[in-house]
């Protein structure tokens, strides 16, 4: 039985179940800010995963990379697995502009400004356009 850790509940909005992953917005208006958790109970790490479900994950990081560039425009693409402070196997895709707040440096302790509903929204709706949704 899959669950989402409280932590990425309380920080993200459901874009779409994919494949493998549940597709979530971040909510931080000051990156465009995908996040991919693998629908799999008790995995921390990329190497948890069989290798077919790694393939998929690695298709569906693609596909979120390529939203981000089309809706976006972003200078750069950031994708990393940390998991310190939430240790549920999750992916984050990053659009990443030179004139963002946090660049050249990591997003990481930046501070979060939440969407606006009306901003949200529209997000979510291009998103689950593009993914057909």
């Amino acid at each position: 039985m899959f669950s989402l850790h409280p932590q990425l509940e309380k920080d993200t909005f459901p874009v779409a179940e994919l494949t493998l992953s549940r597709l979530l917005l971040m909510n931080n208006k000051n990156f465009p800010w995908l996040i991919l958790v693998p629908r799999k109970q008790n995995l921390k790490e990329i190497i948890d995963l069989r290798t077919d479900d790694r393939t998929i994950l690695m298709e569906e990081i693609c596909l979120a990379s390529e939203q981000l560039r089309a809706l976006f425009k972003p200078d750069k693409i950031n994708v990393a697995s940390l998991g310190n402070l939430v240790p549920q196997l999750h992916i984050h895709v990053i659009a990443r502009y030179l004139t963002d707040s946090a660049w050249p440096a990591p997003v990481w302790g930046t501070p979060c400004e939440p969407y606006d509903e009306v901003v949200r929204d529209a997000i979510l709706a291009k998103l689950k356009i593009r993914l057909r949704f």
